[in-house]
């Protein structure tokens, strides 16, 4: 081999080695900018989930359900944390099917298929606020709507958990106790949920832009505009005079699930004894009487007479957008029956009007979502208006009736049991009044405007009357302390001989509130949209009404 050879081959070698350190060079800046970039992309991630989780309960938790999540856009970190949920929702449904099927007692077999029922209805509300968080709402003017259809529904998701819980108050072994290990997480995790929709609004609405909402915004419509001219599709009379001798057939004789036009039901004067339910998924179901003394439903179910107190009411109303008009509901089952139900509300965005409401204990149950009542009557003994819904009552009558013997007498018992939650019962220009049958009684029989069921409840009694056979405490305790400086109660500008507050309990849960403070409990600020009330054609009045005489 000659020197030119030599040194070709030298320069060949020298040119490889050149190209391998070059392309070496090349990978090591990729890697190296690719590494910088992960790190960088998991530190803001990290970041991201750090500052969604923030204002969570369960920090542990959410940290958890969020640590898959390559993301740093706030909406789909929620809608990945309330993902979570549904599976885990999920899991303990299942869970409790199979323990429903394994139980021996009927009391525990009865709170099994509660909890079947009411966290089925919790997972549907989880699914369709991922759906909501998941949409690009482009139109700002709605995005305040949207956040409340978020709150709201994942408040009842809380709510229908603790209903599951409550169910085994009155069974015996370790049941109740199982229940609760099972839903830990899940309660967890729906508790986040609710934080960060309530503490995040604008990245639910805008998809991670800050976003400006006018109290004033325009919300979209859910109801006919006015139900006074509407006509009957199915006429139910109890003589035979109609389309069905019963509401039950008429009820029957509808798809299983309605969401496009209303369906208004006529029930003629008559008694009608029957469990009625409008179930989940018939929505937009209109019943109207011809008046609450001449058309009533009754009922006796009862917890005395085995029944779970879920399942007791007369009435019960699990579709959304109902409105019932001119009824009597009654549950027969005395004072004697303990929790008898003459009405639960379950569904979204119910309306009563003119209806009333007899019963004794647990007359009504205000139970989740959105709820407006118009000029009804309730009349009943212990904790007769109780739930964890966001109900507002206006122009509507409370009548404490004659308890059963040593019993006291309570209208209220609000179950708010989540910081976040937006539940609250708002009472405003309504009356407190008590049967005669109640005053005749000697010794006088002690009757409260209110006692905390959870460790949250909130009632707020604005402007209303209230008569002289109300304590002068106000508010009756639930067990010991529990509750006492963690409810908010409030009595604003009320009247009457019961309206002094000067004898009131002293509690750090009792508040005093004016100006935009009590503007903010009113129906045009608390639903977050209220079209669904306007558009009804029933009574409203969506501010403060100063009434004459407070």
């Amino acid at each position: 081999m000659g020197d030119t050879d030599a040194g070709s081959i030298k320069k060949v070698i020298i040119a490889a080695v050149a190209s391998v350190l070059l392309v070496a060079a090349i990978i090591s800046v990729i890697v190296a900018t690719t590494y910088n970039r992960a790190r960088s992309e998991v530190v803001s991630t990290s970041k991201a989930v750090e500052a969604i989780c923030s204002p969570t309960r369960y920090k542990a938790t959410c940290q958890h359900s969020l640590s898959k999540a390559n993301t740093t856009d706030h909406r789909k970190l929620i809608e990945t944390a309330i993902t979570a949920a549904v599976g885990d929702v999920r899991a303990v449904l299942a869970s409790s099917a199979v323990l429903l099927e394994a139980a021996k007692d009927p009391a525990t077999k009865g709170a099994f298929a509660v909890c079947r029922d009411v966290l089925a209805r919790a997972v549907r509300d989880l699914r369709r606020s991922v759906r909501k968080v998941g949409g690009a709402f482009a139109d700002a003017a709605r995005a305040r709507a949207h956040v409340s259809d978020i709150r709201t529904w994942l408040s009842a998701v809380v709510a229908n958990q603790e209903t599951c819980l409550d169910a085994f108050r009155n069974t015996t072994g370790d049941a109740g106790e199982r229940m609760e290990r099972l839903l830990k997480t899940a309660r967890e995790l729906s508790s986040n949920g609710l934080a960060m929709v309530t503490d995040f609004p604008e990245y639910v609405g805008g998809g991670g832009r800050k976003m400006v909402v006018k109290e004033g915004g325009v919300f979209v419509g859910r109801r006919l505009a006015d139900t006074a001219s509407l006509k009957p599709s199915i006429v139910v009379a109890k003589d035979g005079g109609g389309d069905f001798k019963t509401i039950n057939d008429a009820l029957a004789s509808l798809p299983k699930r309605s969401n496009d036009s209303f369906v208004v039901i006529h029930i003629k004067a008559g008694v009608y004894s029957e469990n009625v339910e409008i179930p989940e998924g018939l929505n937009k179901i209109v019943f109207v009487g011809d008046g609450p003394s001449a058309t009533r439903l009754t009922g006796k179910r009862s917890v005395a007479g085995g029944h779970q107190t879920y399942y007791t009411a007369t009435l019960a109303i699990s579709g959304e957008d109902f409105l019932g008009k001119d009824l009597g509901v009654e549950n027969t089952a005395g004072p004697d029956g303990y929790q008898a139900l003459a009405v639960r509300v379950s569904g979204d965005r119910c309306i009563l009007h003119n209806v009333r409401m007899d019963g004794y204990q647990d007359t009504l149950c205000a139970d989740t979502h959105r709820q407006y009542y118009s000029n009804c009557t309730v009349t009943g003994t212990i904790d007769f208006v109780f739930g964890n819904g966001l109900a507002l009552f206006q122009d509507c009558t409370f009548v404490t009736r004659k308890p059963g013997p040593g019993q006291e007498c309570v209208v209220t018992a609000q179950g708010r049991s989540d910081h976040k939650s937006n539940d609250a019962f708002i009472i405003q220009n309504s009356r407190f009044t008590a049967e005669p049958a109640f005053l005749a009684v000697r010794p006088r029989i002690a009757s409260y405007l209110g006692r905390p069921w959870k460790k949250l409840s909130r009632t707020i009694i604005m402007e209303s009357e209230i008569g002289e056979f109300i304590e002068p405490k106000g508010w009756a305790t639930w067990i010991g302390t529990f509750g006492l400086d963690t409810c908010f109660y409030v009595e604003y500008e009320n009247r009457g001989p019961g309206a002094n507050t000067t004898g009131r309990v002293t509690w750090k849960g009792i508040h005093s509130l004016k100006g935009e403070q009590i503007n903010s409990w009113t129906g045009g600020v608390v639903y977050g949209g209220d079209d669904w009330i306007r558009d009804s054609g029933v009574p409203y009045v969506p501010t403060m009404m100063q009434v004459k005489g407070n």
